[in-house]
């Protein structure tokens, strides 16, 4: 399993939300290019990198942290966030961004989402962040009717090389994943997903490396508090 600590962006600086509340952040680091030199350091040999500010503004707003951070690290960066054009994609992976994850997107222009993974296979990652079933999307601001399965099923065809599938109420709450849902959603695509939200300590890490399927893990506050010893996490559940 691929565990990939995160660096999610607001105002430039590296934070942690509460269940996606930009009102209630925590600053962990001033520096986003210092943390991903941390992360990797430690032996990480993925990013997942999120521009805040840019998925409620619906494009890039720390385009420039984002950048220092690619300047900083050699290890491969997943990037979500105000990614909702094909411009956007194509000049993110044209500046050093090994995949996109489009959420929003995916939703509100199906379209482009399968155009772009026509142009850039194994390039692109589907983002499905779920409140209470139903999938939400510019931020997590808004809600819709679709449940994570109907998103899964518009894009099974079209050749997403991962899912990245968020319990928002378990983000950053520290009370652990949504082990069953991931592992259920997992169950029902050949699509390798990617858990988030919620992980909090290494039997947590263990429940999802247990379960078919999950090929990874998104690690936020609990390396940037310590409950998660990176170093040791990938030594028991990390992968290349």
């Amino acid at each position: 399993m691929i565990i990939y600590p995160a660096i999610d962006l607001k105002d430039g600086q590296c934070v942690r939300l509460r269940q996606g509340d930009m009102d209630d952040a925590t600053v962990f680091n001033e520096d986003p290019a210092d943390q991903a030199r941390r992360f990797v350091d430690a032996g990480a040999r993925w990013l997942h990198v999120v521009d805040l500010n840019g998925a409620f503004a619906g494009g890039s707003v720390n385009g420039a942290a984002v950048q220092a951070i690619l300047d900083a690290v050699a290890v491969p960066v997943q990037l979500g966030g105000g990614i909702r054009s094909l411009a956007d994609v194509n000049s993110w992976l044209t500046r050093g961004v090994s995949r996109v994850v489009l959420g929003t997107a995916a939703v509100k222009d199906p379209e482009m989402v399968t155009k772009a993974c026509e142009m850039h296979p194994h390039r692109i990652a589907l983002g499905i962040d779920a409140r209470a079933g139903k999938v939400a999307v510019e931020g997590w601001a808004e809600e819709t009717d679709l449940t994570a399965a109907d998103l899964v099923a518009r894009f099974a065809q079209a050749g997403v090389t991962a899912i990245v599938y968020t319990d928002i109420e378990r983000d950053g709450v520290m009370g652990g994943p949504n082990v069953e849902a991931t592992a259920a959603l997992a169950a029902s695509t050949e699509i390798p997903v990617i858990a988030s939200g919620g992980v909090s300590s290494m039997m947590d890490l263990e429940a999802l490396a247990s379960r078919p399927g999950i090929a990874g893990a998104i690690v936020g506050r609990a390396l940037y508090d310590g409950r998660i010893p990176l170093a040791e996490a990938l030594v028991q559940y990390g992968a290349i």
